[in-house]
């Protein structure tokens, strides 16, 4: 049964090529760089950060993703670079992505305003040599009977804005500008594109206790064509060292109900080393056919903050 749910969902992919084609993550807070290219180099310490994602789990061809990212501040913090390679599938479709951004970042009164740019290559790939298919008119010329690969270029542009304080921050991004063709087709209009997602975030950090920050913020995502969407989270930070979060990511089919409700627990093992694991209880039908979702972090600081002086302007205003 649970594969006659996937199958009916993937014959519903054609009919869905305007609407959200970038990966969600529930634990975006830790891969700002994958939405903003604005974000590199915001943080005072060079960065690497891995996230994996299994979605809807026990469902057959149900979505993975994966993602690698790199971001450091250069010159004096005037610059930072970044980049991102990233996987995501579902079924017998496979993307694979390389992001490299560079923001430059202009000194403000109260903080430091990033204007980024993003250049991707991104390779599409279809897999209609799977076992799991099963080719019932092998003359048909609209089946394909082999994999299908191609190699799509892109680039984008964010704004990304954090105070000196490091209490708040706020951004928006387009990342992938060109609606390029994703249609595998060689005959016929195009059907498939690429669409535009337009990302704004932001958070702010209060002092609930000596030892105690809390820091709610929020994702919001507009593809043209498709439905609003928004990840809203508030996250607690204990003794600089225990985290714990909860996200509620809106969406869904379930009489406005929501597509997920999401719990988060971290540690940070040592100045450098974290782990966060994450756990989505989905709100929507597919509930019904699937043991929910898991995304895993791990982030690792070069040089942690409290071996860093922070940001300061270069002089008053």
């Amino acid at each position: 049964m649970k594969n006659l749910y996937l199958l009916i969902h993937l014959l519903a992919l054609p009919l869905c090529v305007a609407a959200q084609q970038e990966q969600m993550y529930t634990q975006f807070m830790f891969n700002k760089q994958a939405y903003n290219p604005g974000y590199a180099g915001s943080f005072v310490s060079p960065t690497l950060t891995a996230i994996y994602r299994n979605q809807w789990m026990g469902l057959d061809g149900a979505p993975k993703a994966m993602s690698i990212s790199y971001t450091q501040p250069l010159l004096n913090n005037r610059v930072g670079i970044g980049g991102n390679i990233a996987r995501q599938s579902i079924g017998i479709n496979t993307n694979l992505t390389i992001d490299l951004a560079y923001a430059y970042r202009i000194q403000l009164k109260r903080g430091m305003l990033a204007v980024g740019l993003q250049a991707s290559m991104r390779n599409i790939r279809q897999n209609w040599a799977d076992s799991r298919i099963i080719v019932i008119d092998q003359s048909d010329p609209g089946i394909p009977t082999v994999p299908k690969s191609k190699f799509v270029p892109n680039f984008g542009a964010g704004l990304y804005y954090s105070a000196y304080t490091e209490r708040w921050y706020a951004g928006v991004s387009l990342p992938r500008i060109v609606s390029n063709s994703i249609d595998f087709s060689e005959f016929g209009d195009i059907l498939s594109r690429e669409v535009q997602h337009i990302n704004a975030m932001g958070g702010i950090k209060l002092k609930a206790a000596k030892d105690l920050e809390i820091t709610p913020q929020v994702l919001l995502r507009f593809a043209f064509g498709a439905p609003f969407d928004a990840e809203l989270n508030i996250s607690a930070l204990f003794q600089r060292k225990f985290y714990g979060g909860l996200t509620y990511r809106v969406g869904g089919d379930t009489n406005f109900a929501g597509e997920s409700l999401d719990a988060a627990l971290g540690f940070q093992a040592t100045d450098k080393l974290f782990f966060c694991l994450s756990y989505d209880i989905g709100l929507t039908w597919l509930r019904k056919f699937n043991n929910g979702s898991i995304e895993a972090t791990v982030r690792w600081w070069f040089n942690p903050p409290d071996d860093v002086v922070a940001v300061k302007p270069a002089r008053p205003f």
